[in-house]
């Protein structure tokens, strides 16, 4: 990409690697450059520390919690659950479905919206985020909670908050729909291994088992997140996906003499000036230790996210065999580099599409073995084998149902585009009335079949159950609709198809490899797979990009 009077927007901005990232950007001259970080005061200090470099580079900051609803991106985690209302709203938002009302909340994607990033720079470590709320203390206080006393809603919502995997997954599909109506043309994430390159041996614990489950989480949640960058970079529409993954400590910011904080306060200095008994030391009226009216104040070296080390600990944790370290403007060349389309071989994404086996050369020439001995069986038995609804989503068998009634009662494509609604709903009814065996198998596999005026065929199990507030939508996700609209729908498709073939038509030299090799002509019969297969690619954007 050529960066020059582009928009990018550094999630994280005011961090280590989001101001190395800045700096490294601003000789390519972006029209501007919007950091996000979580506090007022941080952003704005960090677009004034990078104002003097900037040039004709508009740099702008906005600050909130990315991964909550805009109504409570700017109010602290604990103002959050301390309100009914916006906890409530919070979770609704994590675990209900995936709305444009749950997108349009979304401070990110409001953010995205506003300035339409031509790229993103996701710089927030979101492993430790979303890992160090520690699901584990929280579901042993729950658990406490609940022998001692009824639980709450507010006991199960406070429970839910620190739940990761939903929070990743809800993140990350909005920023997926956002990027993609905000045409933004390129995504990096700087990612983290959660232990700083090392293994289960890392020796840096949370005071607990080694290593710490919480530092665990935060390895599995970095993961997680890799993967689904994995396929967002396989998603149609979506923008140029890279991932950066430092297996190190990043250091540094600067070195300095002054206080020394932590978790952006500084810590107060104490003295005991004498020995304590063990049980004075500790319990409700523990006393013997007086403040100094001071606060700690040393040599510092500072790491960002990791906080302050003194001399020892940074001179520890750097050495050779430990976590050893890489400086954030490394990093920002990586990152910059990527941006520009010049492969540095530390994408992670890439280097997963390089990795995993993909579909083969054998199982494509054996695939049509078997169909052909798939097809030999059903003349054998005299069964037609369309779906047992095994793959998850009951749209598919819905589709493949439905289509299948369709093949049923028009011999090709040109004649159900040719179709009636009304006629050909009439007759799939009156099929459906006298066919036992095709009745049976699909209300046995848990879909119902609607017919007009509401009337409908069902069995003892039915995988999509009914709304009454909202039938539709159950009808759309695992119902065999015969209704005259539900007809209209396919014999749109039908004509579509149609359409599709008159435009191969007027390129008759066209028999190169460029051809569309998936293309319906219009005397086929109707095959539910091919139909199936038609609608995902051109109605859902469904469709392989990489192998």
């Amino acid at each position: 990409m050529d960066l020059q009077n582009k928009t990018v927007m550094i999630l994280g901005g005011s961090g280590l690697v989001g101001q190395a990232v800045v700096r490294r950007l601003l000789p390519w001259r972006p029209q501007r450059i919007v950091l996000v970080a979580l506090f007022e005061g941080e952003v704005t200090d960090a677009v004034a520390a990078l104002q003097p470099e900037a040039g004709d580079t508009s740099l702008l900051g906005e600050w909130g919690n990315v991964f909550f609803p805009a109504e409570v991106a700017q109010r602290s985690r604990s103002e959050m659950l301390d309100s009914d209302e916006l906890r409530s709203l919070v979770v609704g938002d994590l675990l209900g479905d995936f709305t444009a009302e749950v997108l349009e909340r979304s401070y990110l994607h409001r953010l995205l919206d506003r300035y339409r990033p031509d790229a993103v720079v996701d710089c927030i470590n979101t492993a430790t985020a979303f890992a160090y709320q520690d699901v584990f203390r929280s579901a042993r206080e729950l658990l406490a909670a609940a022998r001692e006393r009824p639980v709450t809603a507010r006991d199960v919502e406070e429970h839910i908050l620190t739940l990761a995997i939903p929070q990743l997954i809800r993140h990350m599909q909005i920023a997926v729909e956002s990027m993609a109506r905000n045409r933004t043309r390129a995504y990096v994430k700087i990612g983290t291994s959660g232990t700083g390159g090392m293994g289960f041996n890392i020796p840096y614990t949370h005071s607990e088992e080694r290593p710490s489950r919480t530092l665990l989480s935060k390895s599995a949640m970095a993961g997680a997140q890799s993967l689904l960058l994995f396929l967002l970079g396989r998603t149609p529409g979506g923008p140029a996906t890279k991932e950066i993954k430092p297996t190190a400590a990043i250091a540094w910011r600067r070195i300095a003499y002054g206080p020394i904080r932590r978790a952006g306060r500084e810590i107060d200095r104490y003295d005991c000036p004498e020995p304590l008994p063990l049980h004075q030391a500790f319990g409700p009226e523990a006393t013997g230790w007086t403040a100094t009216g001071q606060p700690v104040e040393s040599v510092f070296i500072d790491v960002g996210e990791n906080g302050v080390f003194a001399r020892d600990e940074f001179e520890t944790v750097t050495s050779l065999g430990q976590m050893e370290f890489i400086t954030p403007e490394e990093v920002a060349d990586y990152v910059v580099s990527e941006l520009r389309g010049q492969a540095t071989g530390r994408d992670i994404v890439a280097a997963l599409d390089a990795a995993t086996a993909g579909p083969t050369y054998t199982a494509g020439v054996l695939r049509a073995d078997a169909i052909e001995r798939l097809e030999a069986l059903e003349v054998e038995h005299d069964v037609r084998s369309v779906a047992f609804e095994m793959l998850g989503p009951p749209r598919l068998t819905k589709m493949l149902y439905e289509t299948f009634i369709w093949s049923r009662l028009r011999p090709s494509v040109r004649a159900l585009a040719g179709s009636d609604p009304a006629v050909l709903a009439g007759e799939a009814e009156r099929l459906l009335a006298g066919d036992e065996w095709l009745r049976s198998l699909i209300v046995s596999i848990g879909l119902p079949i609607l017919l007009s005026g509401k009337k409908l065929y069902r069995g003892a199990t039915v995988l999509v159950p009914v709304d009454p507030a909202d039938l539709e939508r159950a009808v759309a996700r695992g119902w065999v609709d015969l209704r005259p609209e539900n007809a209209a729908r396919w014999i749109d498709r039908a004509q579509r198809v149609l359409t599709q073939s008159e435009e191969r038509a007027r390129q008759p030299d066209r028999s190169g490899s460029d051809r569309d090799w998936h293309a319906m002509d219009p005397d086929d019969p109707i095959a539910p797979a091919r139909f199936a297969r038609w609608v995902f690619r051109n109605e859902d954007d469904g469709e392989r990009i990489k192998r």
